[in-house]
């Protein structure tokens, strides 16, 4: 039996479902900042959220499909699940981290929105 292969068909459907699961959870709940910096204009905030949708896919597949390649032999169910794990768990990391990279660049151009929107 082929592990490796197996770990592969496994590891990359998950970590594409679990990317677009965080993708669009982002597009959807930051279509409101995004109206609120750029001033309840909805072509502008949906076209910069489209934008943002396709960097995040863009990097987190990337790197997934980067990451890919196993350096160990799999020889058993064990190793298998214990690679996939390691995998999926860094995977989990990173879509965690880009997520609070977003949330802080929304709230950091929120912020400077609604200083701006004071001073005007």
């Amino acid at each position: 039996m082929n592990y490796t292969v197996i770990t592969y068909s496994i590891y990359l459907p998950v970590t594409i479902i679990l990317t677009i699961w965080v993708a669009r959870t982002i597009f959807t709940n930051g279509r409101v900042f995004l109206l609120e910096i750029f001033h309840q204009d909805a072509l502008l905030a949906d076209s910069v959220n489209k934008l943002l949708l396709v960097g995040f896919y863009l990097i987190n597949i990337g790197y997934a499909v980067y990451t890919l390649k196993v350096w160990e032999t799999i020889d058993s169910t064990q190793s298998m699940i214990e690679m996939l794990s390691q995998k999926i768990g860094w995977i989990i990391l990173v879509l965690g981290a880009m997520h609070f990279f977003n949330l802080f660049i929304f709230f950091s151009l929120r912020k400077k929105a609604q200083a701006h929107k004071v001073a005007a």
